[in-house]
């Protein structure tokens, strides 16, 4: 089994002081996966975005940083905090993985273009057989180098084409369910 790891998906993220964003359902297709790990007893890694910055939403000690309600760690599950974008940096991510023989990821979290993104170069760069979750992540609407305003919808796709093939697939959180819950699963946890 692949193991599912859970970017930042913290309060902060909920806040609308994070921005407009795409993929309004992308809690509840993330929840649905979580839940079918949690069936099967496979591997989960929780991964927490901590600010080395103390006016980031992202800062220690105040609630934006704590997990959303419905992705707090069970009791005994592995958190991982890391403090740039890439869950492979400073972290030990890569070693926990091997040392439990784990060679596949599925990502899902926020924001696609960014934590994501760069977590899904790192893993397919380092040869990991990586998935990220197209309807299970979510990105915000920024402005490009040359000025233009990007919808997060635009920023949400081409983040995942930069990754698609190069560094991950993209699948649907429907398809991850029917390859590794097994067939007829996806309704069992929509």
């Amino acid at each position: 089994m692949p193991a599912l790891l859970v970017i930042d998906m913290q309060n902060c993220m909920a806040m609308p002081e994070a921005g407009q964003r795409n993929n309004p359902h992308a809690e509840r297709h993330i929840a649905s996966l979580l839940r079918a790990w949690r069936a099967m007893d496979a591997p989960i890694v929780h991964v927490r975005h901590i600010s080395r910055s103390a006016t980031s939403m992202f800062a220690p000690g105040q609630s934006g940083a704590e997990f959303q309600a419905r992705f707090t760690p069970l009791p005994g599950a592995h958190v991982l905090e890391k403090n740039v974008p890439d869950a492979f940096i400073n972290t030990a991510l890569e070693r926990w993985l091997r040392v439990r023989g784990i060679a596949r990821v599925v990502m899902v979290g926020v924001s696609t273009n960014n934590s994501v993104e760069a977590s899904a170069r790192s893993a397919g760069n380092l040869g990991f057989d990586t998935v990220v979750v197209a309807d299970a992540t979510f990105a915000f609407a920024k402005t490009d180098y040359a000025g233009t305003a990007r919808s997060a919808d635009d920023v949400h796709a081409m983040a995942l084409s930069n990754l698609d093939g190069e560094y991950a697939s993209i699948m649907s959180s429907r398809d991850v369910l029917e390859r590794y819950a097994g067939p007829g699963s996806a309704a069992a946890f929509a």
